[in-house]
């Protein structure tokens, strides 16, 4: 699939995503700045779209980059722990602080994000058996122990609802205002193209990384900390996204191969095109309702999980 398409595509969707919801705007209603609609439209429709696009870029790069240092393409931050691990500093944040604040659900989010992530990797690089399906199958049950002991613990505390409010991913009440931390996973982007190049040597392994001069640990704590990063965003902003940095990636990675520098442009569109499509779907089925974009990502994205595992031999080597 070449890049133009996918740029195209972008656009297109985008169009289509400002002009859909429970309040019917036309183009007409814009000139009109102190009109509601114009209202509506630049609080609520334009930052919703750059929330979708911000989060379905950074979430592909982030399964991108676990794909690539793990060597394995089922891994991501659903399948790796991750984001579980973000939840659960998410609750901590909010067991030991009185009055809680953004900021500091945004540093316990990230520090658990960083740490889940890097104990994951502890956990893989200690497993001899290392089949394609078998290792994702270990994160996500590592994942499901975290999820597991956050919602214990926000039940004992009554928190069970504040936390349920993260599960939910969905872009109903982004507006201005709600949305700019999204805007973290830009610079991570771009560091993760410059990075390109050291994360696909990384991903050869410890040993060749040395030889070839390469701070292997270094890089592969660079890896971690982006990852960590944009999926404390994503979470803390949307809530949690299934699914969409696992099977991005692996269709990127077909039909053009594992050059990281050369298949990253391809991922962030396709990431976002993907997130576009299931957003408008989730919008347009019970319409003027619409459905959590969480469930609709879940839907299309377990249907193309389950079709990667039927096949994963080829697709993970």
């Amino acid at each position: 699939m070449k890049l133009w398409i996918l740029i195209t595509a972008t656009i297109i969707l985008s169009f289509i995503s400002l002009f859909i919801g429970a309040i019917d705007i036309k183009i007409s209603n814009l000139l009109d700045l102190n009109s509601d609609e114009a209202h509506i439209f630049f609080v609520s429709r334009v930052p919703r779209l750059i929330a979708i696009i911000l989060a379905g870029a950074g979430m592909s790069i982030a399964g991108l980059i676990m794909q690539s240092l793990s060597r394995n393409k089922f891994v991501s931050p659903t399948t790796a722990g991750t984001l579980d691990a973000a939840k659960l500093g998410i609750l901590i944040s909010m067991l030991f602080i009185t009055n809680v604040t953004y900021t500091q659900q945004v540093i316990f989010s990230f520090a658990f994000a960083l740490v889940g992530t890097l104990v994951f990797m502890q956990i893989l690089n200690r497993i001899k058996f290392k089949d394609a399906i078998f290792v994702p199958l270990i994160g996500i049950m590592y994942g499901n122990i975290l999820s597991s002991i956050t919602t214990f613990f926000a039940y004992e505390a009554d928190l069970i609802q504040n936390i349920s409010a993260w599960l939910m991913g969905s872009f109903t009440l982004i507006i201005s205002g709600r949305y700019e931390l999204l805007y973290i996973s830009i610079p991570a982007i771009i560091l993760a193209y410059l990075y390109a190049n050291k994360f696909t040597v990384a991903g050869m392994g410890e040993d060749f990384a040395k030889n070839l001069g390469l701070s292997y640990k270094l890089v592969l704590n660079i890896g971690l900390i982006l990852v960590a990063v944009i999926a404390t965003t994503v979470v803390l902003t949307v809530g949690v996204i299934p699914f969409l940095g696992l099977i991005v990636p692996n269709i990127v990675s077909i039909y053009l191969g594992d050059n990281l520098r050369k298949i990253i442009p391809h991922t962030v569109f396709l990431g976002i095109v993907f997130l576009l499509i299931c957003d408008i779907i989730g919008r347009i089925i019970i319409h003027p309702y619409e459905i959590p974009v969480n469930v609709t990502v879940a839907v299309i994205g377990s249907a193309i999980f389950l079709i990667m595992l039927f096949r994963g031999r080829a697709y993970a080597k």
